[in-house]
């Protein structure tokens, strides 16, 4: 997983900010948002998990790799709290 420099109109994207959130919880929360996004074809999400110790950054990425329906993830080069998802539509 690399930085990468994206859209600059990255604000026109659907986001999910978990600041605040569990281990645990943050997984539901990624999961159900990248579920009803695919359903909405929407191709590129955007989730803000915040820098702090980089716990939900970690779990997070760790299901992003495992999730069949994500195709890429990258950090924003412009802010390392947010972890831009790019979902496989069939």
């Amino acid at each position: 997983m690399q930085k990468t420099l994206m859209n600059p109109f990255i604000d026109s994207y659907p986001k999910l900010d978990v600041h605040g959130e569990t281990r645990d919880s943050v997984i539901v929360l990624v999961k159900d948002f990248i579920k009803d996004h695919k359903r909405l074809r929407n191709e590129v999400v955007i989730i803000v998990h915040g820098v702090g110790e980089g716990v939900l950054k970690r779990e997070i990425h760790h299901y992003l790799k495992t999730n069949n329906d994500v195709l890429d993830y990258k950090l924003d080069s412009f802010n390392i709290g947010v972890t831009i998802v790019k979902i496989k539509l069939d």
